[in-house]
């Protein structure tokens, strides 16, 4: 019998590559999220609901005794959740509260998966692995630290079988354009569309950040399900440090029009950590997990992509 999968967050960027990687690997997979329904190739069902309505989650959990439940509903973007602290504690804490609350009730308990973050570590000008300083200095890695604390009384008092990974940044084809490196690739898409020379908007590109592509890490959060490994907590990330100017230098250069860069105050943050890279040795080592897909690759897709939107081919 195939094990059942429960998505919550389907919907968003990361939720249709997990549902794709689960089903390819034999998976029956439910989904779940906010909108009246989803069109995934794959899915058995499809639940609609509001993370925050504890009731609707929890009839959704009994009602598919699932083996697993992924969330990935969240307020996922540090400059989100400084707009908008509140409801990035709510959706991301109690959110995961109503799943862990429903979660509890099951006969028999699912394995779930809580997504955290590189952002839950403290500022460090080294490499990042899961013994680092837990210290986060914005609200959304204050959120995925709480979650996680939360995550580990319910697992401890409870008995429920808890895995952990804290992601480090990863994109791809779909990603809003409200993330830095989407916005570029659709920004010069559009410049070379255009057939004239243009300009693109930037923030901070002086910091250093670890790109991974979805697909590497979605396979991750599958290996780490099958692994065994309750309890612990796993870094996801390439482990390659990469200068923001060097990635906007390599997506502009995909065009062949002029490209003027202009920095925007309105896209810099409160705060910025200068250098956040992982040290994934854990996951290469006990998941025999890897990156296979270099970020090149990753940004000339989604460059492509957003040049067909506007109506140009390669």
């Amino acid at each position: 019998m195939h094990a059942k999968a429960l998505i919550f967050g389907v919907n968003g960027f990361v939720g249709p590559y997990l549902a794709q990687e689960l089903v390819r690997n034999g998976y029956e997979v439910i989904g779940s999220d906010r909108a009246a329904d989803a069109s995934h190739a794959g899915i058995c069902a499809y639940h609609q609901a509001e993370l925050l309505d504890e009731d609707r989650v929890t009839r959704i959990i009994l009602k598919e005794k699932p083996d697993c439940v992924i969330n990935l509903a969240a307020i996922s973007s540090v400059g989100q959740s400084w707009k908008m602290p509140q409801l990035t504690m709510q959706t991301n804490v109690v959110g995961s509260l109503n799943l862990l609350e429903a979660v509890k009730q099951l006969e028999s308990p699912a394995k779930v998966l809580l997504v955290g973050s590189s952002e839950e570590y403290a500022p460090s000008s080294a490499p990042l692995s899961e013994d680092s300083k837990i210290d986060a200095t914005n609200p959304y890695g204050i959120s995925k630290v709480t979650q996680e604390r939360f995550a580990d009384i319910y697992s401890e008092q409870f008995g429920i079988p808890l895995y952990k990974v804290r992601a480090f940044n990863h994109t791809g084809v779909g990603q809003n354009p409200a993330f830095v490196l989407p916005s570029w690739c659709k920004q010069v898409a559009e410049i070379q569309a255009s057939g004239k020379p243009g300009t693109i908007l930037v923030g901070n590109i002086g910091i250093v950040r670890d790109f991974s592509d979805v697909r590497d890490i979605v396979r991750g959060y599958r290996l780490l399900l099958e692994s065994g490994e309750a309890g612990d907590a796993f870094n996801l990330g390439s482990g390659i440090p990469s200068k923001l100017s060097s990635l906007l230098e390599m997506i502009v250069s995909f065009s062949s029009q002029p490209i003027e860069v202009e920095q925007d105050p309105e896209l810099f943050r409160p705060s910025d950590n200068p250098y956040i890279v992982s040290n994934c040795s854990k996951a290469n080592e006990v998941l025999g997990w890897n990156t296979e897909i270099s970020i090149e690759e990753t940004l000339k897709e989604m460059y492509t992509e957003h040049l067909g939107r506007n109506g140009q081919g390669m």
